[in-house]
């Protein structure tokens, strides 16, 4: 399980997160949703250990983590994987698609042309998209980019913050689709973070308001 236990977060005198505590459950989905401004995004980052929160706590599996960003032990740094709702900014614009879904086996000094060649395909990139940078494909081609780069390492747990309001309607179906094909087949814990209540509806198995307790079930993703 990962979980952000009683987490705050400061800048400089605003208070952004004041002692929030939820739990990503590993097999199912929880939906997180509130207002833009609210804190969602900065829980996110704390929950991939990419943020250090002032206070509280997050533990992974039972073990607190106690190290952040690149300081994190690798075993607990790949275990969390984090999607942006901006593939833009999560990109780097020098790589062709091909070594944007390869990045984390290159750091991780494990190259397996094999299996970013299955994700690319799972996720719906044809061969001549992957040669291609950023600047030469669209939001939701570069999305499913990152989706794939974000499966490769198999980790045990995706934060997927707004990762589709930025996609047409049949992208964001194929995204949610490949996230929820991995989860089943893996027992991955997904936090689906959205303003969309009828996304998560559909798609959460349990959905939780920032601030508020959680609001009960929800009817799983269609297969």
């Amino acid at each position: 399980m990962l979980e952000a236990r009683d987490v705050t977060v400061r800048y400089g005198r605003q208070v952004v997160l004041d002692r929030v505590s939820l739990r990503v459950e590993p097999g199912r989905v929880t939906g997180l949703a509130g207002p833009s401004g609210c804190g969602k995004s900065t829980l996110a980052r704390v929950l991939a250990l990419m943020l250090r929160p002032s206070g509280g706590s997050v533990v992974l599996d039972g073990q607190a983590v106690g190290r952040w960003r690149q300081r994190a032990p690798r075993a607990q740094r790949t275990s969390v994987a984090l999607l942006y709702q901006q593939p833009r900014l999560a990109a780097d614009p020098r790589l062709t698609l091909t070594e944007i879904i390869a990045e984390p086996l290159a750091a991780a000094g494990r190259p397996d042309p094999e299996r970013v060649a299955a994700l690319a395909a799972e996720t719906g990139l044809t061969p001549d998209l992957l040669t291609r940078r950023p600047h030469e494909v669209s939001d939701g081609q570069l999305q499913r980019a990152c989706v794939a780069r974000a499966l490769v390492l198999e980790p045990r747990y995706l934060i997927c913050d707004e990762m589709t309001t930025m996609l047409d309607a049949s992208t964001q179906a194929h995204l949610v689709a490949v996230v929820e094909a991995y989860r089943e087949r893996s027992g991955a814990g997904v936090l689906a973070v959205s303003h969309d209540d009828a996304l998560l509806d559909r798609w959460a198995h349990r959905r939780v308001r920032l601030g508020e307790t959680e609001l009960g079930e929800a009817a799983p993703a269609p297969g």
